[in-house]
């Protein structure tokens, strides 16, 4: 015959966690979150700091050059006249893209870094050659100039 059971050995006789344990556990959960936060922020401000150097410090290498030219082929492979073909913070133009951000026409005088090199690149090799070259504030955290992007242009001249 099977044991047959009390309907109290269904409950528990156990109490639930206080108030003050959950409230621990929370506290727990966010400071974990919050460490892991900061870590990923402390990643990123290292990357930046990796890529700020080279960027400032460092010329144009062969591999840079050649993605260029990967990004046009790609774009004319897709049918387009145009191509995004860098990137970079505007905090690394001498002037934070200001001028860029209000179209000023001097603005490749405050390029500094690879930024120049590209840009003086192109006025050396791709402006003799028909293509056009703009540079534009690509997005905007918290209101301010982002990052920069080079937009390498070869469409026909329209009259």
């Amino acid at each position: 015959m099977a044991d047959s059971k009390k309907d109290t050995d269904h409950r528990s006789d156990t109490a639930p966690m206080s108030a003050e344990e959950l409230r621990m556990m929370l506290l727990e959960e966010q400071m974990a979150e919050a460490k892991k936060a900061e870590s990923a922020q402390e990643q990123k401000q290292q990357e930046l700091s990796r890529f700020t150097e080279s960027f400032l410090k460092e010329h144009v290498t062969e591999n840079e050059v050649a993605m260029v030219r990967r990004l046009v082929m790609n774009a004319v492979k897709n049918g387009k006249y145009e191509a995004m073909v860098y990137s970079f913070p505007s905090d690394l133009c001498t002037d934070s893209g200001r001028a860029i951000n209000s179209n000023d026409p001097d603005w490749p005088s405050t390029l500094q870094g690879k930024a120049k090199e590209f840009f003086d690149r192109y006025q050396t090799y791709g402006k003799p050659q028909g293509y056009k070259l703009k540079a534009m504030i690509i997005n905007f955290p918290g209101g301010v100039p982002g990052d920069v992007g080079f937009f390498l242009n070869w469409a026909p001249e329209t009259k």
